[in-house]
């Protein structure tokens, strides 16, 4: 039976929703591409600053609606940051302890703010130890782990019910070209690429799905080759929020129609590139989105085919502020971004891409 908690619980998220407004589209100027024009939407304007918002909104629904957790339960969650600090303020709304379980990498600004929400971070020395280590703390405490990266491409209404695939073309519905070419994310659990894949088939939309993949990360050997589920990685992404050691369950290929590796350098410097292209600072996962977002574009113009490409602004990078853009931490990484902001910079200006 349904408890009066647990339906207030349902309205108060429901509430959240009405008072927040949808994120921004809005196009990135690059005459050198002609007639392909790149959109950004920018899901760093959610009230917790990141597209992990709407997955965080629909988790908390899922468990609720299934009855895993009521008055008083303390939420697990396995989690590089973003998804952390958006679960950490849906259970400040309903009142709930919030534990995060992070690689102890994990941004600095990201704990303040999973902390400024009443959460508590706990970590893990590798990337990997994360998920035994919420179901542990779990059964220890007789919590609920959310677990993101099993129930991120569940628990989200693929065939609309203002997801971000259903945001994306009513958004583009005045455009020049409404329906885009391309629409390119990153994958973390996987749940944002099979929503969007899932909604261009059920809406039948010609727009293909590209999916980029960070360095280190196994989603584009598993998606080259199926035959191998259980590929693992030995070293962590290096880009917050996207790419993983091992194939999440949420990771569903068979609706992705291209896969592209971009490596950590170039992520790093398109930040920068991205920054004097829109005024703006975001994430890593970002700069991995717009590189392929412009591998494409001059693809299309090579061909001499006009139209849009659609990719997201993950979070903003205010949170990177000590990472992706201090030169002192890049230089710890061994990451030289030099190299790759000259070779964007010139693809920006000429339209041709310029691969490594």
């Amino acid at each position: 039976m349904t408890t009066a908690w647990t339906v207030e619980a349902v309205r108060r998220i429901e509430r959240d929703v009405q008072r927040s407004a949808d994120t921004h589209l809005f196009p990135i100027e690059l005459p050198a591409l002609g007639g392909v024009q790149i959109y950004l939407k920018d899901e760093s304007t959610h009230p917790t600053g990141s597209l992990k918002h709407r997955l965080a909104r629909s988790l908390f629904l899922y468990a609720l609606c299934n009855g895993w957790i009521d008055e008083g339960t303390t939420i697990i969650e396995s989690s590089s940051g973003s998804t952390a600090v958006s679960e950490a303020y849906f259970a400040r709304l309903l009142g709930l302890p919030f534990v995060a379980v992070m690689p102890r990498s994990t941004s600095a600004a990201k704990v303040a703010q999973i902390a400024f929400y009443g959460g508590r971070s706990h970590f893990v020395e590798r990337g990997d130890e994360v998920y035994a280590e919420a179901e542990r703390l779990a059964r220890a405490c007789k919590g609920h782990y959310m677990d993101q990266f099993t129930y991120a491409e569940r628990a989200t209404d693929w065939r609309g019910n203002n997801n971000i695939a259903e945001s994306i073309f009513h958004q583009m519905r005045a455009e020049p070209h409404p329906v885009p070419r391309w629409i390119v994310v990153g994958a973390g659990t996987g749940g944002t690429s099979a929503t969007i894949g899932r909604y261009l088939r059920y809406q039948g939309h010609a727009t293909r799905l590209c999916v980029v993949d960070p360095e280190h990360s196994v989603f584009k050997d598993y998606y080259d080759d199926r035959s191998s589920p259980g590929v693992t990685s030995n070293v962590p992404s290096r880009v917050e929020g996207i790419g993983r050691p091992r194939v999440e369950p949420s990771f569903v290929p068979g609706v992705i129609d291209r896969m592209l590796r971009v490596p950590d350098a170039a992520s790093y410097a398109a930040l920068r590139v991205l920054e004097r292209l829109v005024g703006r600072r975001f994430g890593g996962s970002t700069g991995t989105d717009f590189c392929g977002a412009l591998q494409l574009a001059c693809e299309m113009r090579q061909r001499g085919e006009a139209g849009a490409i659609v990719t997201l602004a993950c979070d903003g990078g205010e949170r990177y502020l000590d990472t992706y853009y201090s030169d002192d931490w890049l230089r710890a990484q061994g990451q030289d971004i030099g190299p790759w902001r000259e070779r964007l910079q010139a693809t920006c200006a000429s339209g041709v891409w310029s691969p490594a």
